[in-house]
């Protein structure tokens, strides 16, 4: 899971935080939320470094968001044979690589502490 944090927080904050310094000109809102939201979740992951079962509710963030992409955006597209040279291909390759923190993630964890409420 550190490694993930790491990851997400040296690679995709680095992203997130270029666009947002160097870009120019007025933002369209859509974009700029996300970007925003990017930027805000990675910074985040960085402290998933060191506090790492403290932080799940970022790495829990991520594969909701994404596997909602992936069923909402990518899948239709996919079951009708047109996602082939789109830039939702592109997206949904990287965002599949979200099935490798699944399989490390303390699910029983999870389920105690955020379903459940327990400590």
């Amino acid at each position: 899971m550190k490694l993930f944090f790491a990851l997400m927080f040296f690679f995709a904050a680095k992203d997130a935080w270029t666009q947002l310094i160097t870009h120019k000109g007025d933002w369209n809102a859509t974009i700029a939320i996300a970007w925003c939201s990017i930027a805000a979740y990675t910074t985040l992951s960085g402290l998933g470094i060191f506090h790492t079962l403290k932080m799940l509710p970022i790495m829990l963030f991520m594969f909701f968001y994404k596997g909602l992409w992936l069923y909402f955006v990518a899948y239709p597209l996919w079951v009708n044979g047109n996602i082939a040279g789109t830039r939702v291909e592109g997206w949904a390759q990287i965002f599949i690589i979200m099935l490798i923190p699944l399989i490390f993630t303390p699910w029983k964890y999870v389920f105690k502490t955020y379903v459940l409420g327990k400590d």
